[in-house]
């Protein structure tokens, strides 16, 4: 080896502006990667008003103003040193950040690829202060301004210094489009602090601050319509708490383009929280489709990890089961409910479609629906349809609920011949003022033997028969699933699994979780598994791979609903062959029955292939539409 390769190969210190610049590469990919950390500083720094000023996409200038504490004299300059921070002091601090920023690294990261001024004037002081840098790792002393509360920080020419790196940026509205992104994102975040953004001189964004769950904030950042097809909610348990919004499952997107979840504060994309999420939506969402979310997620900053990643988008629960429970089951339990309540035509997220927005009826027609509940079900589901069209009066009573009680006589003129559908529909008509019709409302009709019409208190509701009917299967089959302890099928020839030492490792510290699901596996060597029973709805499934699925799940989120997911597909296919079928002529006793089924299960609103079952047009519409009043 020469002595020139023996030189070139010795260990040297990096020079301060190369490590700068190192540091910008793996924080400042583009103009709205500078832009989050500034904005996530002021918002540290307690601001309640955030400018911005963009020219050309940032890449020439980018300025930031905001009305926060403001940096002392003394702290400009150290204020642009790698790893120095106002916001941890020691390990402890480390252990349960409770700030946006905390590393140190953003200022002087990007003072090393910009030319960057600082203007500040702290809380208490009377006298404002300018330092700047130009890329070369030197800052110039503290010069007196004029500048009110708070602190401007401005760059300019964005990769000046490194040209190679400037080379990989988009056009102008590319880049700005991420700018516009960053910056609703963190309006989301806060509600309290008002955001204004301009572009090239012109104010293309202006939010004034809200209430932390005031709607209209909601409205200017993703959409006039989004509140009004979302469920809002807030939960605590074990010291969290979930809060914000949910799509409608029928409200949906081609792309997962308008979830936020933020984590005290924090927007975080975390594989633990999607996951919970999208658990949460299961069974109601249409396949190849992405609910819309904004969420709020608090707790203690100690049991969660956010020094992970660079960007913090990523972070580590202490708990993670806990957390993912926690946030898995006040999804399904709110979105699940409002798929089985009653709505109206709204508009998809996307395309405009007609789809049913629902309301609570639980609330507003409690008593009702106890009252039908208790009556006897109608055999509907027998595909026999052995039920008569004929109908007693007492019949007829039980069917029109809180209508007036009347004599057989007054809607069957002629006792001796049979009461058929068409006098019930008579007996409709004779309704009174002091009850209240169910929220699905009566049948009138069956159209082309696959939809039913009903008319309720708001106008007429179309019903896909048999997407309900397989609603209400599935929820019942699920239900006695889980109400008794699951069966078992022995397998007749054990079925053994090689698997690695992290898997081996994640079997045994979740083995509970494979005897609650009636998996019997055991260990048969370091590194062999045998599976010895399955739950009785797969004993036709691929056991080894179903065991080698769950098993990735548990290594690379330490969860895993693969084996319910399994029997819940098993379920699904059960009552889709066990519902009722297009074209099979229901009688309006059936049709009433299959509407009270309805309103007490719960996601009834979606088939379970994410398709809505019914949609409401009311009386306003279907006056619209015939121009009735106009």
């Amino acid at each position: 080896m020469s002595d020139n390769a023996a030189t070139k190969q010795r260990i040297h210190a990096l020079d301060p502006r190369l490590i700068n610049q190192i540091a910008a590469g793996e924080i400042i990919e583009r103009p709205a990667s500078m832009l989050k950390e500034l904005i996530e500083n002021a918002l540290d720094a307690g601001a309640t008003i955030v400018d911005i000023e963009i020219e050309n996409a940032g890449v020439k200038r980018l300025k930031i103003t905001d009305n926060g504490h403001g940096i002392l004299k003394l702290d400009l300059a150290m204020a642009l040193s790698r790893h120095a921070t106002s916001k941890i002091e020691n390990l402890t601090d480390l252990e349960q950040i409770a700030t946006l920023g905390f590393r140190g690294e953003a200022l002087p990261s990007i003072a090393s690829v910009t030319r960057m001024t600082i203007k500040s004037r702290e809380i208490n002081s009377d006298q404002a202060w300018m330092v700047s840098s130009d890329g070369n790792n030197k800052t110039t002393a503290p010069q007196p301004v004029a500048h009110p509360i708070g602190t401007s920080i401005e760059t300019r020419d964005l990769f000046y210094n490194t040209p190679a790196r400037r080379k990989f940026l988009k056009t102008d509205n590319t880049e700005f489009k991420h700018l516009d992104q960053v910056v609703r994102r963190m309006a989301l975040s806060r509600f309290d602090v008002a955001f204004k953004l301009q572009n090239n001189g012109r104010v293309v964004l202006h939010l004034p601050s809200v209430p932390a769950d005031d709607a209209r904030r909601l409205k200017m950042v993703c959409g006039d319509n989004v509140p009004e097809n979302s469920v809002y909610f807030d939960e605590q348990r074990d010291g969290m708490r979930l809060s914000g919004w949910a799509g409608l499952p029928s409200f949906s997107r081609s792309q997962a383009d308008m979830q936020y979840f933020f984590l005290n504060g924090r927007l975080i994309r975390d594989k633990t929280m999607v996951h919970a999420v999208r658990l949460g939506y299961q069974d109601v969402l249409f396949h190849g489709r992405h609910p819309i979310y904004v969420l709020y997620l608090e707790m203690d900053p100690a049991g969660v990890d956010v020094n992970v990643h660079p960007t913090k988008h990523e972070v580590r629960f202490r708990e993670s089961r806990s957390v993912h429970g926690f946030v898995f089951r006040s999804i399904q339990r709110h979105v699940g409910a409002s798929a089985g309540d009653v709505g109206s035509l709204q508009v998809d997220a996307e395309h405009g479609a007609a789809t049913p927005k629902p309301i609570n009826p639980n609330s507003v027609f409690s008593n009702e629906l106890s009252q039908i509940n208790q009556q006897a079900p109608i055999r509907y589901e027998d595909n026999r349809y052995q039920a008569s069209e004929r109908l007693s009066a007492n019949q007829v009573r039980e069917q029109i609920g809180g209508y007036k009680q009347i004599s057989e006589s007054a809607f069957r003129p002629d006792p001796s011949r049979p009461l058929t559908s068409d006098h019930l529909n008579v007996a409709l008509d004779a309704k009174t003022n002091d009850h209240v019709i169910p929220p699905m409302g009566y049948a009138l009709a069956q159209l082309k033997g696959i939809y039913i019409l009903a008319e309720n208190e708001q106008g007429l509701i179309l019903v896909d028969m048999h997407a309900a009917h397989e609603r209400i299967t599935y929820e019942r089959l699920k239900a006695a699933m889980e109400s008794a302890a699951i069966a078992q099928q022995p397998l007749l020839v054990p079925v053994t699994i090689h698997v690695s030492e992290t898997e081996m490792m994640a079997w045994d510290q979740q083995q509970k979780l494979f005897d609650k699901l009636g998996l019997e596996v055991e260990q048969l060597d370091a590194q062999i598994l045998v599976v010895r029973a399955v739950p009785d709805v797969l004993a036709n499934s691929d056991v080894s791979q179903l065991v080698r699925d769950v098993l990735s799940d548990l290594v690379a989120t330490e969860h895993s609903n693969r084996i319910e997911e399994t029997m819940h597909e098993v379920l699904s296919s059960m009552a889709c062959y066990g519902s009722v079928r297009a074209n099979r002529l229901l009688s309006i006793a059936e049709m009433n029955a299959l509407l009270r089924d309805m309103e007490a299960t719960e996601r009834s609103g979606q088939c379970i292939h994410g398709r809505p079952t019914w949609v409401q047009m009311s009386l306003s519409q279907l006056d619209g539409w015939f121009k009735r009043g106009q």
